[in-house]
């Protein structure tokens, strides 16, 4: 039986594969990457705080919109308390039309990947002239605005065309996170060369856990700690990249940030035993490891 195919990387079992640690010896990578995005008012796509997916009305636009104004301010500041460094997936528009929250971003030093456009509209229905458009507008304007090119991507909604791979790498994109397929980096195929898949989590993400699967914030924080504490015990075998995926609208209400709170100081009992970093830095060591460590490489 012969079934459709990406051709993106071959199966590779995590027990077959070569070993290796991260900087200093330390074998569990952890980051946190937060979601800074822009809607279309009554138009286009955009979750819903209610029932997850509906018509687009003033009431879902603002509940997002709250993250842009407030959740986000909430978030960043508690990245400084805990001293975390900050990588964003970011809509171009959010830079142009909240310029403060690009001026907070850059005076952090905060890692700025490439997230479309718009949460409004996705790429994956797009012939490969318009999204080879998109993604090169998306790059110029944060390019342009935060001094930088993004070297990450991952699309909103995570969809990917048939064209998206190829056209990221031809866009001098060096990794991508939409490909949920692993707890270590690997290397994906394009027809321009390899591009790097970065552990980005669809489990442990506070939108599709708490808006569409309704799971309360106490129980998606236990989530993030029994992760965070089997993957720590788990490491001493294989190296492995522990992720949390949030948005500003959803943690940065504060009874989910309080909730947070207590999985931040829950990890940082073990801050001598991990690597905090961004995706960025992963892509950055993966790429200098010696050929044939990295799956694909």
């Amino acid at each position: 039986m012969k079934l459709p195919q990406h051709n993106r990387y071959e199966y590779s079992p995590i027990v077959d594969r070569p070993d290796y640690s991260w900087p200093e010896g330390k074998r569990l990578a952890v980051f946190l990457c937060n979601n800074i995005e822009y809607f279309a008012f009554r138009a286009g796509l955009g979750s819903d705080s209610a029932d997850g997916l509906t018509k687009q009305n003033q009431r879902n636009y603002a509940w997002r919109d709250y993250g842009n104004r407030v959740g986000l301010w909430r978030y960043l500041d508690l990245l400084d308390e805990y001293g975390i460094p900050g990588a964003h997936n970011v809509n171009s528009v959010v830079l142009e039309e909240c310029p403060q929250i690009l001026e907070r971003l850059v005076a952090r030093k905060d890692e700025l990947i490439g997230h479309g456009r718009s949460n409004a509209e996705r790429q994956d229905g797009l012939w490969e002239e318009d999204e080879e458009h998109l993604i090169r507008q998306c790059t110029d304007v944060v390019t342009r605005l935060s001094g930088t090119q993004p070297k990450g991507w991952l699309g909103p909604y995570l969809a990917e065309s048939t064209s998206t791979l190829d056209l990221l790498k031809e866009a001098g994109y060096d990794y991508v996170m939409e490909w949920p397929a692993d707890d270590q980096p690997f290397w994906m195929s394009t027809r321009s060369g390899p591009i790097l898949s970065v552990p980005y989590p669809i489990e442990l993400n506070d939108s599709p856990a708490m808006v569409f699967r309704r799971h309360g914030a106490r129980e998606f924080c236990d989530m993030l700690i029994d992760q965070f504490d089997e993957m720590l015990a788990e490491s001493a075998k294989h190296p492995l990249v522990f992720s949390i995926a949030l948005h500003p609208f959803i943690i940065g209400q504060p009874y989910r940030l309080r909730a947070f709170r207590r999985v931040l100081d829950h990890i940082f009992k073990s801050r001598d035993k991990f690597w905090l970093t961004t995706p960025g830095e992963i892509a950055k060591y993966c790429a200098g490891l010696p050929p044939g460590v990295v799956p694909g490489s």
